[in-house]
């Protein structure tokens, strides 16, 4: 499967410096580029926790550096090590109202609940949608719970995702999907796949949408440009916008979009892949109300 070198990518993409790539033992006292392991304080990913997770408090955290830089967040690489153990991670830093460049909230957040008692809920879902200063901080401090939430739901029922490692605040670390020298899976966008291997990629998206739905969820920005394959597994990628297909009254349009914009591009690749037949397929799953 050839791989294409045009960006037409909405978000500005780093390559990894090759002085990342050479594996760093962990000290007893971390450096100025390494902090001991967040892990511990944070919230956790659902159990059972892969066996790749390294859980030690006397871990040492090292980051490699930007890779990624969104209009929400930005994905660093970042290597955890414990004595002879180390794994690479992404952690998704998300930005704060005023410096975000995602305007798009109103859409994806009708519907979504909000944690609290009566009063302060009630308190905080008229600010968000009034948009005052306040409600901008309480909207942009749901995306990295919103995304922790839905992958660790997905993740649970065997879906392709990222396993989420843990949440502190706005920052979500993850699964690095890549290989071990720190370069990242090509999105689907840039691969230039024969007819063979796009069948086998759409029946592997197919199922993982089928799960997404299965979950209650449209993913509501789905494109080539947000779904990886490493080594001919398909990954789906960027979620803080999923939202709940019953409980958002736009819900089944953002899955129809999403079906039309990654079946454009089977077609486009020379398999039958109809947007009406995905989205039926689709609708059969979700959890009736």
């Amino acid at each position: 499967m050839s791989t294409s070198s045009k960006r037409r990518f909405d978000d500005d993409d780093y390559p990894v410096p090759a002085s990342f790539l050479p594996p760093q033992a962990a000290t007893d006292e971390p450096d100025d580029e390494q902090e001991f392991s967040s892990y511990v304080d944070a919230a956790h990913g659902p159990t059972p926790v892969p066996d790749w997770v390294i859980t030690d408090a006397r871990a040492v955290d090292s980051d490699l550096g930007v890779m990624k830089s969104g209009k929400e967040a930005d994905v660093s690489l970042l290597r955890r090590s414990c004595g002879d153990q180390q794994v690479l991670m992404a952690v998704k830093r998300y930005r704060d109202a005023k410096h975000r460049l995602f305007h798009r909230d109103a859409g994806y957040l009708e519907g979504r609940r909000i944690e609290g008692k009566n009063a302060r809920r009630s308190r905080e879902m008229r600010a968000m949608a009034t948009r005052t200063g306040f409600g901008r901080e309480l909207i942009a401090g749901q995306w990295a719970t919103a995304e922790f939430s839905v992958l660790s739901r997905l993740w649970q029922m065997g879906a392709a995702v990222p396993y989420p490692v843990q949440l502190s605040g706005t920052e979500l670390m993850m699964e690095f999907i890549g290989d071990e020298d720190g370069t990242a899976a090509p999105r689907l966008a840039q691969l230039r796949p024969d007819r063979r291997e796009a069948e086998h990629l759409f029946e592997q998206l197919r199922e993982v949408l089928l799960a997404v739905a299965e979950a209650g969820y449209a993913h509501a920005d789905l494109s080539p440009y947000n779904i990886l394959v490493h080594r001919d597994r398909l990954v789906l990628i960027d979620l803080p916008q999923a939202i709940d297909l019953v409980g958002n009254p736009h819900g089944f349009e953002f899955l129809r979009r999403d079906c039309k914009n990654v079946c454009t591009w089977f077609e486009a690749r020379g398999i039958h892949a109809d947007i009406d037949d995905l989205y039926n397929q689709l609708m059969r799953t979700v959890p009736q109300v």
